[in-house]
């Protein structure tokens, strides 16, 4: 009876998806053999106050785990749910309320075994990037291997969610220096996987996740726009996401000939709707200046090197080995892989991918036009040179990576999904914060 299921429930902030795991537990480290996954939109926090529509809203992830699972192991099948960082922007006491509605729904009504402690929670970031790095380096076969002479290279995972944003890897630092990792804060992780041991540096900027990262660009726009005097048309607070903007302004964000219409932007808590159209020639640079702005990379950081924001990071340069893979997933991916970047490329190329895109569609016509479907994702989302404009400043100005440096992108690896999901399912093989359940 060596097979054993996991579900794991990925509460993000655009969706909810069910990852159902099965692992030949014999070997070591356990095989995965299979992997059924699902999404739905939209989000948990999406329900704000409703607790029963958002514990409900899970249903059809559920029966796919009662479909995909024998009868006879639902019972001795670990189940959690882990929230990001969506849920966590919702506040304390709207979060919780939806969080106790889905744990005492897991177990009143569903037959498998919730874990004890922590089986339904919103996860910490730091945990978030460390369980990706995990799920990264299981499925390249860097970690967890037998052979130590295979395990000298870890990859770094950059995880790129709709609120937050991820960095993690192995630092390696030079003796003859002294330097190493800093103890304070909670930059340094230390864990253990296949009898070896890693000292990590992980953050989990809150904040810089794509949605926040748009709004916050959005915002400078608009602030911008609200506060020079001299602008004849007004534009008010709405009071309910439904309504439609009544004022079109310029954004340096969006292609000549592009106009992103209804775009919800939050100022302190205040949401206006507006519609941004692009200027009459492109304005790519003034894009990236307002995206490097947000990073606050000239904030005062305690503890040298940073990178942005005011937060301490090793160097990715000097600290961290030039073959060894760098991985950027979730957004990275669906940013890139659709409108026909390979699955991997340097910083170089992606900066000349964001340039070509908000160049505008006579652009598009001709580099991408070959790419089958390209023209059409550009066409259905206005604020893709936005989001590209975002993730070369995170990458290039905020990581500080050289423009020659090569990244990898996939969605998955052998059939298996990245990010944070896989790395968090395996500790649960060791059974020891969970039990079968008694069959009635």
């Amino acid at each position: 009876n060596d097979e054993q299921y996991v579900i794991m429930i990925d509460a993000g902030s655009t969706g909810s998806r069910v990852h159902i795991y099965k692992f030949d537990t014999c070997s070591t480290p356990p095989k995965l053999l299979n992997e059924d996954f699902e999404m739905l939109k939209p989000g948990l926090s999406s329900f704000d106050t409703d607790a029963e529509g958002a514990k409900h809203s899970l249903d059809p992830l559920l029966n796919l785990a009662l479909k995909k699972i024998p009868e006879n192991k639902h019972s001795c099948t670990p189940i959690a749910l882990k929230a990001t960082a969506g849920l966590r922007l919702l506040g304390l006491e709207k979060s919780n309320k939806i969080l106790q509605a889905i744990e005492e729904y897991l177990i009143k009504d569903w037959p498998f075994a919730l874990i004890d402690e922590n089986g339904v929670i919103i996860m910490e970031g730091k945990d978030e990037g460390v369980y990706a790095w995990i799920t990264t380096n299981y499925l390249l076969g860097n970690i967890g291997n037998s052979d130590a002479k295979l395990n000298e290279k870890t990859a770094a995972v950059f995880d790129l969610g709709g609120g937050s944003t991820q960095i993690v890897f192995e630092p390696q630092f030079d003796s003859k220096t002294g330097e190493k990792l800093i103890t304070t804060g909670e930059y340094k992780y230390q864990m253990s996987f296949g009898n070896q041991d890693f000292e990590l540096y992980q953050f989990s900027h809150l904040g810089y996740g794509l949605m926040e990262g748009r709004n916050k660009i959005n915002s400078k726009i608009l602030e911008a726009y609200l506060k020079d005097e001299t602008n004849g048309q007004k534009i008010l607070p709405v009071t309910s996401k439904d309504e439609k903007a009544t004022a079109t302004l310029v954004s340096p964000c969006v292609p000549p000939g592009v106009i992103a219409e209804d775009v919800s932007v939050n100022i302190d808590d205040t949401l206006y709707k507006v519609n941004f159209k692009g200027p009459e020639t492109p304005s790519g640079a003034q894009c990236r200046a307002l995206s490097e702005k947000i990073l606050n990379k000239d904030l005062k950081c305690d503890s040298e090197p940073c990178s942005f924001n005011g937060v301490y990071q090793p160097s990715l340069m000097k600290n961290f080995k030039k073959d060894s893979d760098m991985f950027i997933f979730s957004y990275f991916y669906d940013r890139t892989n659709p409108i026909g970047m390979p699955s991997s490329f340097t910083l170089g190329e992606l900066f000349e991918l964001t340039r070509v895109v908000c160049n505008g569609d006579k652009h598009w016509t001709n580099v991408l036009g070959a790419m089958d479907g390209a023209l059409q994702e550009l066409h259905n989302e206005p604020q893709w040179c936005l989001d590209l404009s975002f993730m070369v400043s995170l990458l290039y100005t905020g990581y500080d990576i050289p423009l020659e440096r090569e990244l990898k992108t996939a969605k998955t690896i052998n059939h298996n999904e990245l990010g944070w999901c896989l790395g968090a399912s395996l500790p649960l093989l060791d059974k020891s914060n969970w039990k079968c359940r008694a069959v009635n």
